[in-house]
Parts: C-alpha cells; sequence; structure tokens
C-alpha cells in the first residue's frame, strides 16, 4: 500500500511539474496499476502507441501472486504471469469528449502461464486468452491520468485501476 501511496504521490508531483500535447499520433502512454479478477489480484505494466488519434496498439505485463485455489478437498498455490497485446478505439473524437477524458474499447489478445503442473488444471497450465475491454482515463494534467478499466474474456477478465503516465 505504502508503494502504490507513493506512487500517487510522485505522479501527482509529475503532473504539476510537466505538460505536453494530449493524446496524438506517434504518442507513447505508459499504464502501471492493479487489478481485481477471480485469479488473485495482478500488478500490471503496459505501453500504448497511438497510431492515429483514436487508435491504440499495446503491450502488457501482468503478475498474479499468492492466487489461492480450492479444488476437492485441496488448496493449490498459484502463481500466474500473462503476456497480452491490445487495440483500443477512443471515443474523443467521435463523441466530442473533452480531452481531459479518454473513454475507450477494444481486443486483446495474450498468453498466460501458470506457476507449475497440477492435477486440477493437468497440462492445460498456460494457454492462450482473448478477451475485450472498456475503460476510461481522466487526466490530472496533460502528462499524468488515473485509469479504470473493466475486460471479459477467457483468460483476461476483471479489471484494474491505475496510473497514465504519458512519454
Amino acid at each position: 500500500m505504502r508503494k502504490l501511496l507513493l506512487i500517487v504521490a510522485l505522479a501527482l508531483i509529475t503532473a504539476l511539474t510537466f505538460s505536453e500535447n494530449l493524446s496524438a499520433q506517434g504518442k507513447n502512454q505508459l499504464n502501471l496499476g492493479v487489478g481485481f479478477s477471480d485469479w488473485g489480484v495482478p500488478l500490471y505494466i503496459g505501453i500504448d502507441h497511438y497510431v492515429s488519434n483514436d487508435v491504440t496498439l499495446g503491450g502488457e505485463f501482468s503478475y498474479r501472486s499468492g492466487y489461492r485455489e480450492y479444488y476437492k478437498d485441496q488448496y493449490y498455490d498459484r502463481n500466474v504471469m500473462g503476456f497480452s497485446g491490445n487495440a483500443n478505439y477512443h471515443f474523443n473524437t467521435i463523441l466530442e469528449i473533452p480531452r481531459t477524458w479518454d473513454l475507450y474499447a477494444g481486443i486483446n489478445v495474450g498468453f498466460y502461464v501458470w506457476n507449475k503442473y497440477d492435477t486440477y488444471h493437468g497440462n492445460n497450465n498456460s494457454g492462450l486468452g482473448l478477451g475485450g475491454q472498456i475503460g476510461g482515463r481522466y487526466y490530472l494534467s496533460n502528462k499524468v491520468g488515473l485509469n479504470l478499466e473493466f475486460g471479459g474474456g477467457n483468460a483476461f477478465r476483471g479489471g484494474k485501476v491505475g496510473l497514465t503516465i504519458k512519454i
């Protein structure tokens, strides 16, 4: 919790110190935070690249530690790593939303890796994940924003909350 508060404090200092034009083609943004899912609490970091003013392509790494499953009178301690790519459409232009907000929706595809083989998951302890997401950001400044996203699919479901930093 202290690390999250430190990150938020640093983001606010950055927000008050730096300014730049908002999202545009060729720009990048760094995303980091925590998630909520039925596979534990993931920590994530990712990057999005604006291929146009309304479309981003990105990648993300997530790690879930200490996830505990109960099945057939036995507990399974799990760690899960996920590697995914995403494509999002940003609705600001078409809906004439102010640039301090960013509303988007898109798709993702990725690969997740379980920490070990067990009789519950069998040989299917890793696999391909497909899903979709819808989310929004509120920019505290031209550089830093708060992000909330909800997703669904066969592997990457739940949601996340975090920071976006334009780089």
